[in-house]
């Protein structure tokens, strides 16, 4: 089974927990292919034809970011609306995802309890979720469960050093939890 990891996040260098869950996959998933769209696609002009031959040659598709207000980063937002493609991904011809395997991985920076519809957020996190399980449906993919964590911010020169390994357990944990979904 190939996996297909994409990872988008604006700025991956800083970012605690997405490096530490990208740097455990690449130990747990070794023969995985790591895509990450912000240093390839800085300029937001993506090569359609070349994502579509990538998703085309996998049997699992695996979307790797920090929740955006709700959903997708930018430039991830942008690969699927110009690579998920009517006549490639949906529609009478739009066969070419057909059966693949669709995961979400993300983090949220709030903490998990602030996802209730008492709290901050009003909704769960699953409640966030069906434009993503659309795509899934739409595309004739096999959705499966999402893989995240939440209360994964830190920021930089205030975040304290406990704050940091805290968030580095659980992007390890989050990666874990991912790659034995995905080695099932």
């Amino acid at each position: 089974m190939s996996i297909l990891i994409i990872s988008s996040h604006p700025n991956l260098t800083q970012s605690v927990a997405n490096q530490t869950i990208l740097n455990q996959l690449k130990k747990l998933l070794p023969t995985a292919e790591f895509v990450h769209l912000d240093s390839q696609y800085p300029d937001f002009r993506i090569d359609v034809a070349a994502e579509q031959n990538r998703l085309m040659q996998t049997d699992t598709i695996v979307l790797q970011f920090p929740f955006y207000w709700y959903s997708y980063p930018a430039l991830l937002k942008k690969w699927v609306d110009e690579v998920f493609v009517y006549g490639f991904a949906h529609g009478s011809t739009g066969d070419k995802v057909k059966g693949k395997k669709l995961v979400m991985s993300f983090t949220t920076g709030a903490a998990a309890e602030l996802y209730q519809p008492e709290a901050a957020m009003h909704h769960t996190v699953e409640q966030f979720l069906p434009a993503f399980q659309q795509l899934a449906f739409l595309c004739q993919m096999e959705w499966q469960p999402p893989v995240y964590s939440n209360g994964m911010t830190t920021i930089p020169n205030v975040s304290t050093p406990e704050q940091i390994v805290e968030v580095q357990a659980k992007g390890v944990a989050n990666a874990e939890r991912l790659a034995a979904q995905l080695q099932k």
